[in-house]
């Protein structure tokens, strides 16, 4: 906490930073989400660009009781990539999409202690947040109890696999309850929830000194401010950055991580993550579809990205991203 002094909880001014930033070394993964199964693909096994797999393990499944961490999947998916000469990038979630996933450990429900454990975030069109739908999950970050029960899990992991696996990343830090408070949960506020994400920021990178930890940071509650203030702080701990969505000059991106992505490139690892939707982009400079050249160019000479994790939406990934990666090497 002195150290989150010393930024004096940071400034609000935003940086900008010139575009055109040198070409990363871009390691190619694919996210195959919790389709674990697709690490044994032969189309994914034989690409030699291909360094490995991005895989989604939910807090829920590795701590299915209180204290009782089952790392069996991640154990299993790390030492079969291994033995075929490929990376492990562990993507550990603890929000959903959809109503129906709880990514939380049932104890955490069903103590009073923890005050549930995970809010519902909303789906608001048009700030209508009086017709907002409830749109997934997210744990409580910023709540204390529950913030040193993922601190307990987050220590566990880096005890058995800091420096076996690639990386690990959290997931994004966009949560949306709104602004007007009417639909904030318990104990949030802005201020708190940066506060919070910081300190998680903190507590993984002591897990994971060696792998690669990185932080999805996309968008902030709070606004700019905020999302500078995480930018800032990973710079402090030498800890990874990342966002989710490639989407060569989208208004929204651009004013807010892509800046700060690029600024950040060659400090400290990042990364940007092709998700469900993003091969269908259209550039608005261009007004025709994206194509996979067009994302790496984006990715690794606009945003001089270290990363890049490919969904495999389908034609996209088979027709398209494939065959561009099988010619690089």
């Amino acid at each position: 906490m002195r150290a989150l002094a010393r930024l004096g909880f940071c400034s609000v001014s935003i940086f900008t930073c010139a575009t055109g930033a040198l070409a990363a070394a871009v390691h190619h993964y694919v996210f195959f989400n919790r389709d674990r199964e697709r690490i044994a693909d032969a189309s994914f096994l034989s690409i030699k660009a291909l360094e490995g797999a991005q895989l989604k393990y939910t807090w829920r499944e590795l701590e299915r009781q209180k204290d009782q961490y089952d790392f069996g999947e991640i154990r299993r998916d790390l030492s079969f990539l291994q033995s075929k000469g490929k990376k492990l990038f562990v993507q550990l979630q603890d929000a959903s999409f959809d109503t129906n996933v709880v990514p939380i450990p049932p104890y955490l429900v069903k103590d009073a202690r923890y005050h549930g454990g995970a809010d519902l975030q909303y789906t608001i069109e048009s700030d209508d947040e009086k017709h907002a739908a409830p749109q997934g999950w997210v744990a409580r970050r910023w709540d204390s109890a529950v913030q040193v029960r993922f601190h307990r899990l987050l220590l566990a992991l880096g005890r058995e696999f800091d420096g076996q696996i690639e990386g690990i990343n959290l997931s994004e830090t966009a949560v949306d309850f709104g602004e007007s408070g009417k639909l904030f949960p318990k104990g949030f506020t802005p201020v708190v929830y940066r506060n919070a994400v910081l300190t998680n920021m903190m507590v993984l990178k002591r897990a994971f000194p060696r792998s690669v930890s990185m932080q999805y940071a996309n968008f902030m509650p709070g606004g700019q401010p905020n999302l500078l203030c995480v930018y800032r702080w990973a710079k402090e701990l030498k800890l990874g950055v990342g966002t989710p969505d490639l989407l060569p000059y989208k208004p929204g991106q651009m004013r807010n991580c892509y800046p700060l992505i690029q600024e950040s490139s060659g400090a400290i690892p990042t990364g940007i993550a092709v998700q469900d939707g993003n091969y269908e982009y259209r550039n608005p400079r261009t007004g025709q579809r994206v194509t996979v050249p067009e994302l790496v160019e984006f990715a690794s000479r606009y945003l001089g990205v270290n990363y890049i994790f490919w969904c495999t939406q389908e034609p996209y990934y088979s027709q398209e991203l494939l065959p561009f990666l099988q010619a690089q090497r």
